[in-house]
């Protein structure tokens, strides 16, 4: 029965393709269009929410509140303090939640949503500024606001002219310049957005520190400088890094052995059965800070073309070690 109903539908590619590219063409006019609409009271909004004590509140109602949640966590994620609360559920308790140190930002195209509309006088009782966010300035949405970012368009680009298309367009792009305008403002920098999206790509690589993920005591292979070939094979099976730090009796880093430096002493027929730590290792050897970025560790291994970095204190002692797998691990390369 299904087979049947879907076969009754037939997709011409052509007229889809047509309509793709006018609804970008709608969309892209609809977000071009609010530029001339930038004006003092865009840049009276920034400083509201720039200054407000509390939070900034994002309301709005069926389409326009989905792209309010998505406004609310990018304002949050960019260091304006900001929670979405959904109209309806206002009336029902939530408005509680909303004090007078907080703003609203309320998105509405119509700006007569019954949901919205009903607590506004609540709200202006209580003193919360208010930011309207409309594609009808006289509504009573708009009535009400102390300030209106205009949002109205042509037409949507749905071909009824009906669903949320070119509206919900023009009031996330409105949202994204508001959020970029206080990011700015705020001096807000990588390092600010890497602390609130610590799972991220971006906050695995600018908050964690060689420390976080080096290895560290017993798993370090180190030896002496006058130890033999059999010691220094010992330690580097034992600890799995294809090299061995040479250290003296304070554990300051003298040099380091690898299993490349290996394979060119057995290639130039060198008895290392006949020599020690001292003699074969590799003298000022690369090494990084514990407290550098992990990040900046991989971009030195990735310059000096290693796979493995000793990890030395702020006496140049060593503390630590670290290869490529340890940072893939660490998903921060």
């Amino acid at each position: 029965m299904n087979d049947s109903k879907h076969a009754r539908h037939r997709l011409d590619p052509g007229r889809a393709t047509r309509l793709a590219h006018e609804t970008l063409e709608i969309e892209a006019a609809a977000v071009l269009g609010l530029r001339s609409r930038l004006d003092a009271d865009f840049t009276r909004a920034v400083e509201l929410m720039l200054n407000v004590a509390g939070r900034v509140v994002v309301m709005g109602m069926g389409k326009s509140g989905h792209i309010g949640r998505k406004m609310a966590a990018t304002l949050a994620s960019t260091g304006t303090p900001a929670m979405f609360v959904h109209p309806a559920e206002a009336s029902h308790g939530d408005l509680g939640m909303i004090t007078a140190s907080d703003l609203l930002l309320a998105i509405s195209n119509s700006g007569e949503s019954e949901e919205l509309t009903a607590i506004l006088p609540v709200l202006k009782r209580q003193g919360v500024p208010l930011v309207a966010m409309t594609g009808n300035p006289a509504s009573t949405l708009g009535r009400h606001a102390d300030l209106v970012l205009n949002t109205a368009v042509e037409k949507e680009a749905c071909p009824l002219n009906l669903a949320p298309t070119a509206s919900t367009t023009a009031q996330l792009a409105l949202g994204d310049a508001l959020a970029v305008a206080l990011l700015d403002a705020r001096g807000f920098k990588a390092e600010d957005f890497a602390r609130s999206h610590p799972g991220g790509a971006l906050g695995r690589k600018l908050l964690t520190l060689v420390s976080d993920v080096m290895r560290s005591g017993d798993a370090v292979p180190r030896v002496p400088p006058d130890a033999g070939f059999s010691v220094i094979m010992r330690e580097m099976g034992a600890k799995g890094l294809g090299a061995t730090a040479i250290v003296d009796t304070e554990d300051r880093v003298l040099g380091i052995f690898t299993d490349g430096d290996l394979r060119r002493l057995l290639e130039k027929g060198v008895d290392v059965r006949q020599g020690s730590a001292g003699e074969f290792m590799h003298p000022n050897p690369v090494t990084v800070a514990h407290d550098a970025l992990a990040v900046e560790a991989a971009d030195l291994m990735e310059a000096r073309r290693i796979t493995s970095v000793l990890v030395v204190d702020g006496e140049g002692r060593l503390c630590g070690a670290l290869n490529s797998n340890d940072l893939m691990r660490a998903k921060v390369i």
